[in-house]
């Protein structure tokens, strides 16, 4: 093998940006010379990637939403397989963004550039027959939970468990006391998170609910709250700041420090997602709200294609209901508000942080470096077929 070695990546979203930062870090610990360019996001970007497009061009999500995006990101996707095709790249990794980066990933693999999906599409959730697209598109698939490897050996696709960056980046240490010094928090506060979503859509349909859950919460507890919502950027900031004005809520918006955040709270209110694990990663008790558009929710429920109880990564991980999901139209401020009053007053707090603790010790496999070692891997055994 030369010394040359050149990556694409294309990266959709926050948590992708992050998992992609990760890698890029380990196969140049590896690979000093090694260079990369894709879809990035600030992470990616300051790791030394260089972008051709910005994460927030994929920022699409549902059934129904994307569709109005289509010629934008069908042109996207044809520019950067020119790219990858002709700009001399040894391999092409997908992370997360399926729906983009598996039909990118299959006309890569037609024309010999090895593939990978970082990041397992839900599969094994809703829509299973996707498996046949993922096999046709992909060398392998890169697995951040391990029940999602078992599924893909039973469909013959080559997948590997190699847990989940996050959870070696989290200090399994309580930080709270540290985190609440930095964000000068009194010891004794009672303190809730809110994170309402990384994508503006999230937010326009959650921000304003959890705004008002926030305040219905704050006029019926007899102690003061005090509300932290970490922002991705500033857009989002902006969005939900108005918001969280329109209801006449107090919420004290910063600038990221999701995790000083989520280690200072008592409790958390999230939209579901990957948010969901960092907060299970910092301990912190959750209820978790989500909503989609209501043509995403109508063909989701009648067409059957979740075949999942659960959305959120702690009760996915867990197989039971650990934390509560409170969705669509359920997802109201009275609801939401009662649910973190609950989450507040839990007895078994305690015995629910030392599941969080167990789940994190189980992802705590040294992601990032298992993910860049089955990368190097792969790409030595199909220069060594040539």
């Amino acid at each position: 093998m030369g010394q040359r070695l050149r990556i694409g990546l294309v990266a959709g979203e926050a948590s992708g940006d992050l998992l992609g930062a990760a890698l890029m870090q380990a196969l140049r610990a590896r690979r000093p010379e090694a260079t990369f360019a894709g879809i990035a996001g600030a992470r990616m970007r300051a790791a030394g990637c260089q972008v051709l497009a910005s994460s927030e061009e994929l920022s699409v999500m549902g059934f129904v939403e994307p569709l109005r995006h289509l010629p934008r990101l069908f042109a996207l996707r044809s520019r950067l397989r020119r790219e990858f095709l002709s700009g001399g790249y040894d391999a092409f990794v997908g992370i997360d963004s399926p729906a983009f980066n598996l039909g990118l990933a299959r006309s890569l693999r037609r024309k010999g550039l090895p593939t990978v999906q970082y990041v397992s599409p839900q599969v094994w959730a809703w829509r299973p027959g996707r498996v046949r697209k993922i096999a046709a598109s992909v060398d392998s698939v890169l697995c951040l939970f391990p029940f999602e490897a078992a599924f893909y050996e039973k469909h013959a696709v080559h997948a590997q468990f190699v847990g989940h960056p996050l959870a070696d980046q989290v200090p399994l240490e309580d930080g709270r006391e540290a985190a609440r010094a930095a964000l000068g928090i009194p010891a004794d506060a009672k303190v809730i998170a809110l994170l309402p979503g990384s994508r503006l859509s999230e937010v326009e349909r959650l921000g304003g609910v959890f705004a008002a859950a926030a305040r219905l919460l704050a006029g019926e507890r007899s102690e003061p709250l005090l509300f932290l919502a970490p922002m991705v950027n500033e857009r989002l900031a902006q969005v939900f700041g108005a918001q969280v004005k329109a209801v006449g809520a107090t919420v004290r918006l910063l600038d990221g420090n999701a995790g000083q955040v989520l280690s200072a709270a008592d409790v958390a209110l999230v939209a579901s997602g990957t948010a969901t694990l960092e907060t299970m990663l910092r301990g912190c008790p959750m209820v978790v709200a989500y909503r989609v558009a209501a043509g995403t929710a109508f063909l989701a429920r009648n067409l059957g294609l979740v075949k999942v109880p659960f959305l959120s990564q702690p009760n996915l991980l867990a197989g039971e209901a650990l934390v509560p999901e409170i969705l669509q139209e359920a997802a109201t401020p009275q609801a939401l508000a009662e649910a973190l009053g609950k989450a507040l007053d839990d007895p078994g707090r305690e015995a629910l942080k030392r599941r969080f603790r167990q789940m994190h010790l189980q992802l705590r496999q040294g992601g990032a470096q298992r993910a860049a070692e089955a990368m190097l891997e792969l790409i030595d055994r199909r220069q060594a077929q040539r």
